[in-house]
């Protein structure tokens, strides 16, 4: 076990629960299809997560780090998608909730695996993912123990604290949204997020590393 797991997970602990995109789209698509979708939408973040994991143990990483270009590249394409989300979910609740007007474009079913990968492209198109792995791991690797195995094992228990808090948020999510069964709620819930996926992908276009 590494010296400095204990700090390192309180310190992933705070980085988790910290709200950011990936809650922001959760909780949207959690409000839609319930505890499950919610749940899809968490693993692709994590499967994100272990590409980028695997990624920095090729060095893969490290160019994306590296590269100013392929930074601003892949930052650009993550604000684009959270803005397109964003959009999104704004479009689909404009309707009006009272049961007089006719919803002439429903907001199509999110199934799982569309809920999967909105989670999976969210991560992978967010390269201070990358940063974490590069800067913040190695911080927590102790002189004299084996950087790849400690390193390693640093991953695994960040992705699986990461798998732990998407099932609990997700059984939450699925929780409010049956409290907030009534359209005009449901609506109200899905034009926050909407606008706060937007504004979020916003603030990545403009942040630097």
């Amino acid at each position: 076990m590494p010296d400095q797991l204990f700090p390192f997970l309180a310190v992933v602990g705070l980085l988790t629960l910290t709200p950011g995109p990936d809650m922001a789209l959760v909780l949207r698509n959690g409000v839609r299809g319930g505890a499950r979708v919610a749940w899809w939408t968490g693993l692709g973040c994590c499967t994100g997560i272990t590409v980028y994991a695997a990624a920095s143990a090729v060095g893969l990483a490290a160019v994306l780090a590296a590269s100013a270009t392929a930074f601003t590249v892949v930052k650009i394409a993550g604000a684009a998608y959270l803005v397109y989300l964003g959009a999104k979910a704004l479009w689909h609740a404009r309707r009006s909730p009272e049961p007089a007007v006719l919803d002439l474009d429903p907001a199509p079913p999110l199934d799982r695996r569309s809920a999967f990968r909105q989670g999976l492209v969210s991560n992978l198109l967010n390269p201070k993912i990358a940063l974490i792995f590069l800067t913040l791991i190695p911080q927590f690797v102790s002189r004299g123990e084996p950087a790849f195995s400690t390193t390693a094992f640093l991953a695994a228990s960040f992705l699986c604290m990461a798998v732990l808090w998407w099932r609990i948020f997700s059984l939450a999510v699925g929780a409010l949204g049956r409290l907030v069964a009534r359209e005009r709620v449901r609506l109200s819930i899905e034009r926050l997020t909407g606008a706060v996926l937007i504004g979020l992908g916003v603030r990545v276009a403009f942040t630097h590393r």
